[in-house]
């Protein structure tokens, strides 16, 4: 009969158990995870940037929260060989270079498109004809149960907005003194003056204005 009791109460336990982690899946919260619809480049800071938003719409956080992303397009070596998913790391961030967010308001991902980028050498005339895909992969932790979630999406050529940017969301309201996200923006954006050249390009052509300009100095002095 004891026996009969504890077997009972540990099938019990066990059906619980069962139940709790059924209900707990982080499946339904990746469901509230978004992603921009377009991706953008423009310009920040001076620099050339591939810019995606990323938005959460539940009111508990994801904590150490982090992106990552892959461009993934064909490629043949130098020695001929055909790599049809050849995967290259994007570096990206929120404000820095760490890919790690404080994400408690949508947040727009930044990938600086320098000398070390895949998209360096990439015109606005290039990604009309380009054939790749964009992955990204945003982690963390749900707030309330401790359990790991991960949401992904991509962007093809089509996708990226050349010479956009996107609309701000987030409004102070001095009534309430609060600040208020507008979700019907969250896809969004603008258009801004944005060099249709690559970013090697525009590198190149700083580089021949500056040398221009230290010859017209260097002439100047001497007359």
């Amino acid at each position: 009969m004891c026996l009969q009791s504890i077997t009972g109460v540990m099938i019990q336990a066990f059906m619980v158990g069962v139940v709790f982690a059924k209900l707990s899946r982080p499946k339904k919260r990746t469901q509230t995870l978004l992603f921009s619809r377009n991706a953008v480049i423009s310009h920040r800071d001076g620099v050339p940037c591939l810019m995606f938003r990323v938005g959460d719409m539940r009111k508990s956080h994801i904590i150490e929260a982090h992106v990552r992303s892959q461009l993934i397009k064909h490629k043949v070596t130098k020695e001929g060989e055909n790599l049809p998913f050849y995967q290259s790391e994007l570096k990206i961030g929120c404000d820095g270079e760490e890919d790690k967010i404080f994400f408690i308001w949508p947040t727009t991902i930044v990938h600086k498109i320098d000398e070390t980028s895949p998209l360096y050498n990439m015109s606005a005339t290039d990604l009309l004809r380009e054939r790749f895909e964009i992955v990204v992969i945003l982690e963390g932790v749900i707030e309330s149960t401790g359990m790991t979630t991960q949401a992904r999406s991509s962007y093809l050529p089509s996708e990226i907005l050349w010479g956009h940017r996107f609309q701000p969301l987030v409004s102070f309201k001095k009534e309430t003194g609060e600040y208020e996200v507008d979700y019907a923006l969250f896809n969004n954006t603008v258009e801004v003056d944005t060099p249709l050249c690559s970013a090697k390009q525009l590198d190149q052509h700083r580089t021949m204005f500056n040398h221009d300009l230290a010859s017209y100095e260097i002439l100047y002095r001497n007359h």
